[in-house]
């Protein structure tokens, strides 16, 4: 009876101890399986196939860090031909109010980023957008969509087909010191350049008019004061974005105090960069801080920053000062190379070479399709004999990559908007203009 009793025991016993292991063992599992052991993710929430493979057979306990997605704009780079590369870097004009041969030549063999359009190119409404779409679609083999570019500030500078209504200058605007105009103006020039298929406006102008007798800026700037000129082109900049048309500012390191037009000659201001900072540098910089898009840099010889080379050619103003003092980290543009300043007193070859040296990223080329046939070769013999590395193409191919990225470009997109709407709301705010003096 006793060792019945003892067997009964021991059996009781042996159970009681596996229940325990069970539950025990159940515990661990749960454990392992809480919300606080975050499974390996590509991006925050979700799940990467790439990282984690196929879930039902990833049982082999592997907890190693998990693989970075890949940086699709350095994806791109790498399928590029080196000739797609530079091309990327050059922003060139087009001859006539439709496609012709040589154009569409040009955009096959130096495969150009952008075409800037002027007065010269632009027909009527209709004829205008005709154009765009056919430069458009002569880009269809490239891998990249064109920057469709244009020099539209308003005032005497204005390139929008005759169905539109103008848009006062500058200045004009300058005087109501009212920066909601401002940033409709910027609205309204957007809306003109996505009706006609443009997706870069070289505007705002960011130069103080601090020289009466400049021949080249005057009313094309907000003012004569660096806080006035700040206020209100940031604005337009931010009308410009906010519609989806990339803003160019410009002329950096300022143009408005120069008494030659650099269309024309080579202009030399003589100031010190302290003297820059405390007027000229004052809008570009809030620019910066806004995260302007591109600056477009001008041909003005500053001696006392550089002796030898204009601000579009020199490593102390470009790499030092608005890449390295100011921090820019976006597109530089150069203005266009064709301009008497660089023709009359430079050589293109070393024009080239020396730009994209000191931190240029887009040369812009308006006139002639032999100079942009000499700087598409002269960049593409450059990095083959070494005078320009391979890398340092590729920092401003990046660069223009992730701006056509960040809009969205596209060369299949339509115009947008109505001619109507649009001139109705011009009227509207030159109405709101005329009345503030």
């Amino acid at each position: 009876m006793l060792n019945n009793k003892r067997s009964k025991f021991s059996v009781t016993s042996s159970l009681l101890m596996l229940m325990i292991c069970i539950l025990f063992i159940t515990s661990c599992s749960t454990q392992a399986q809480s919300p606080s052991s975050t499974p390996n993710t590509g991006k925050a929430g979700s799940t990467s196939p790439d990282t984690l493979g196929n879930s039902e057979n990833n049982t082999d306990g592997d907890t190693s860090e998990p693989v970075k997605e890949e940086d699709p704009i350095i994806l791109k780079m790498n399928k590029m031909t080196m000739e797609e590369k530079i091309g990327q870097m050059i922003l060139a004009g087009v001859e006539g109010t439709e496609l012709d041969a040589r154009a569409k030549q040009m955009i096959a063999e130096e495969k150009v980023g952008g075409i800037i359009l002027f007065s010269k190119n632009i027909s009527d409404l209709n004829g205008t957008v005709k154009f765009i779409k056919d430069l458009k679609q002569a880009n269809a083999d490239n891998p990249v969509p064109l920057f469709m570019s244009v020099d539209q500030e308003g005032g005497r500078v204005s390139r929008m087909p005759k169905e539109l209504l103008s848009i006062p200058s500058n200045g004009r605007v300058g005087k109501t010191n009212n920066a909601v105009l401002a940033e409709t103006m910027g609205k309204l020039l957007a809306r003109e350049l996505l009706l006609t298929g443009f997706n870069v406006d070289f505007a705002p102008v960011l130069d103080v008019n601090s020289n009466p007798n400049n021949p080249v800026i005057g009313d094309r700037s907000f003012g004569n004061s660096a806080s006035q000129v700040t206020k209100l082109g940031i604005a337009e900049m931010k009308g410009l974005r906010s519609e989806g048309v990339i803003p160019v500012v410009k002329h950096f390191p300022g143009h408005g105090d120069t008494a030659v037009d650099s269309h024309l000659e080579l202009p030399v201001v003589n100031k010190t960069l302290e003297q820059l900072k405390k007027l000229e540098w004052i809008p570009f910089e809030a620019a910066i801080k806004e995260e302007v898009e591109a600056v477009m840099v001008a041909h003005i010889l500053f001696p006392k920053l550089d002796p030898d080379k204009p601000a579009s050619l020199s490593n102390a103003i470009i790499g030092q000062q608005l890449r390295g003092e100011l921090n820019y980290k976006g597109v530089v543009i150069t203005d266009d190379l064709s301009m008497g300043a660089i023709m009359k007193n430079f050589d293109l070859h070393d024009v080239t070479i020396d730009t994209v040296k000191a931190g240029s990223d887009i040369l812009l080329v308006a006139h002639s399709y032999d100079r942009a046939k000499l700087i598409f070769d002269t960049l593409m013999h450059s990095v083959k004999d070494g005078t320009i590395s391979e890398s340092r193409i590729d920092e401003s191919v990046y660069r223009i990559l992730s701006l056509k990225s960040r809009y969205q470009l596209a060369d299949n997109l339509k115009p947008t908007g109505n001619m109507k709407d649009l001139n109705k709301d011009i009227e509207t705010w030159r109405k709101q203009v005329n009345a503030r003096k």
